[in-house]
């Protein structure tokens, strides 16, 4: 029997604006975990602190290693118009490709100073986005580390700040390229990291550049019609290797976060995953089966977004609205600065499409 099309609708809900986490806890390990185990078990209330208790020795928890670059500046036209510029991804030297805020778009050639100092010379387009150079001093991500600002979600409706310097971040960040942070990454601080490898857990790392396409909406209710923007991802042979070896001892392979899914989902074919490096438009709906993880530590998801369809291609639309449903009623915090999820799937015939 042919499957109902998927539509955007079918990944609604309501979430009181007041859960929306507008600023990190004090402390990254502090904040709620909701455990949603293999169907018929019960939903729990723990904490993030408590995953040493809820992982075995010898599981694999797969990381994010992307580090988010201050991405946004803020100039202005030859013609004194303002300009908002979000980088999307770093090109080369000094090349970049951004997103324009600006009321009349600007021709290649044209120049923008920058507030910080320096200019913006546009060289084109490429689809939505524009190519630009950067006349900048030093090298490109050093400046920018110094001129640019953080790019928080636009449901975070203060202004940055200095801590976010520090919390919009990953302990483990290594890789500079995000213009958003895998945020599952964001509840690990080194003391619980020490515990989880006191405790025999393995740690890998994939590479996965999150891009402004993260923060788009989906825009058409019938989802074969969605295309997602394409990220740059790598997946290395030491990982595949890590994970091999993991399956093979009976161990569990655990990511942390939805982009981590991604990147394995990308470099997984005919249910083998092997090294890969490139570009991923990847998008997973239920229907779709996911093999690369037997566990899925997450944060809560924005109402019809990508995320939200990804994780219930994984355990199954019913049981991710009930999760969410007593998520609301018991106050968790939602969204990049929110709580948890810890989410393992039930057998195949109990998963709902």
């Amino acid at each position: 029997m042919e499957l109902p099309a998927l539509k955007k609708s079918d990944f609604a809900y309501h979430l009181p604006p007041e859960l929306i986490a507008q600023a990190p806890l004090p402390e990254r390990s502090a904040s709620r975990l909701l455990l949603v185990p293999p169907a018929p078990a019960a939903l729990e209330d723990r904490q993030v602190r408590d995953l040493d208790q809820l992982l075995q020795p010898g599981d694999l928890l797969v990381f994010n290693d992307t580090r988010v670059i201050p991405a946004r500046l803020f100039g202005a036209k030859a013609t004194g118009g303002r300009v908002e510029i979000l980088i999307e991804r770093l090109l080369g030297a000094q090349d970049v490709r951004a997103q324009l805020g600006v009321s009349k778009s600007p021709k290649a050639g044209s120049v923008i100073d920058l507030d910080a100092g320096g200019q913006a010379e546009v060289l084109g387009r490429d689809g939505e986005f524009y190519l630009l150079r950067l006349h900048v001093p030093g090298a490109l991500e050093d400046w920018l580390e110094q001129a640019g600002r953080l790019p928080l979600p636009p449901y975070i409706t203060r202004d940055v700040d200095n801590a976010d310097k520090q919390r919009y971040q990953t302990v483990f960040a290594r890789e500079a390229g995000a213009v958003a942070a895998p945020t599952a990454g964001l509840h690990f601080d080194q003391t619980l990291l020490d515990r989880l490898s006191a405790r025999g857990v393995q740690f890998g790392h994939v590479t996965l550049h999150v891009g402004a396409g993260t923060f788009q909406p989906v825009r058409v209710e019938d989802l074969s019609e969605h295309r997602m923007h394409s990220e740059r991802v790598r997946v290395s042979a030491e990982l595949v290797e890590k994970v091999r070896a993991t399956r093979a001892a009976g161990g569990r392979v655990i990511g942390v976060g939805t982009t981590v899914v991604r990147a394995l989902e990308s470099a997984t074919s005919d249910g083998v995953l092997a090294a890969y490096e490139g570009e991923t438009r990847i998008f997973i709906t239920p229907g779709y089966t996911i093999t690369s993880v037997d566990a899925l530590l997450t944060n809560f998801h924005l109402p019809e977004s990508t995320l939200l369809m990804m994780i219930s291609a994984f355990v199954g639309r019913r049981r991710v609205f009930a999760a969410y449903a007593h998520a609301i009623a018991q106050r968790y915090r939602f969204f990049s600065y929110g709580d948890a999820m810890l989410l393992f799937p039930g057998p195949q015939d109990e998963q709902d499409t």
